[in-house]
C-alpha cells in the first residue's frame, strides 16, 4: 500500500497500528506510536513532528530522508532498521537509551537533542553534526567521528584511542571529555 502526501494529525497508533506500507512525503504531527510496531514500513521523505515514538519496533523499517522534530523517541533500536538508503535528522528530540550500533549514518544532523546513554558503538558518524546535544553517558567505542562537529555538544566522554577522531571539531571547553580516562584535573 502506497500513501503519498498525506498528513496524519493527532492520530493515536497505540490501539490500532499504522498500516504496513510505503509512506512518501507524509507528515505525522502530534501522533502517538509508543510501544507500537513500524517493522517493515517504508518512510521516504517523511516528517515527524511532536510525535511519541518511544519503544517502537523498527525491524527492517526503511527510513530515507526522515525528519524528526520535537519527538520523544526513547529506547529505539535504529540498528534494526533497513540500512539501505538510511538517512534521517533530529531536532529537539529525546533519543535517550537508543541504539545506532554499527550503522553507517554519515552527515546525520542532531540538533538540540538529548542523547543520554545512547549506543554509538562501531557507528560511522563521519561529518555528523551534534549541535547543542547532551551526550551524557553515551557510548562511543570504535566509532568513526572523523570530521564530526562536536563543538556545541556537551557531557561527552570519548576515548581518542578507541575511536577515530581525525579532523573532528571540538571546543576548548569540552576538551576534558576527550581526556576523561586519564583522570586529569583540567582548569580552563
Amino acid at each position: 500500500m502506497l500513501t503519498q502526501d498525506k498528513t496524519f494529525d493527532r492520530t493515536h497508533f497505540t490501539q490500532t497500528q499504522l498500516p504496513k506500507g510505503e509512506y512518501e512525503n507524509c507528515t505525522f504531527s502530534r501522533c502517538d506510536f509508543s510501544n507500537g510496531d513500524l517493522s517493515g514500513c517504508k518512510f521516504i521523505n517523511c516528517s515527524f513532528r511532536d510525535c511519541n515514538l518511544s519503544l517502537v519496533k523498527l525491524n527492517h523499517t526503511y527510513l530515507q530522508d526522515a525528519k524528526f522534530n520535537d519527538c520523544k523517541m526513547l529506547g529505539l533500536r535504529f540498528d534494526t532498521c533497513s540500512e539501505f538508503g538510511l538517512a534521517f535528522s533530529f531536532e529537539g528530540c529525546q533519543l535517550n537509551h537508543s541504539s545506532f550500533f554499527r550503522l553507517k549514518i554519515r552527515k546525520t544532523v542532531f540538533r538540540n537533542t538529548q542523547l543520554v546513554e545512547v549506543d554509538f558503538t562501531q557507528t560511522d558518524l563521519t561529518s555528523a553534526l551534534f549541535d547543542n546535544c547532551n551526550l551524557e553517558r553515551t557510548h562511543f567505542e570504535q566509532t568513526i567521528l572523523e570530521k564530526a562537529d562536536l563543538r556545541k555538544a556537551y557531557n561527552y566522554s570519548i576515548d581518542p584511542e578507541s575511536n577515530k577522531l581525525k579532523k573532528a571539531k571540538v571546543s576548548l571547553a569540552n576538551l576534558p571529555g576527550l581526556l576523561d580516562k586519564y583522570d586529569i584535573d583540567i582548569e580552563l
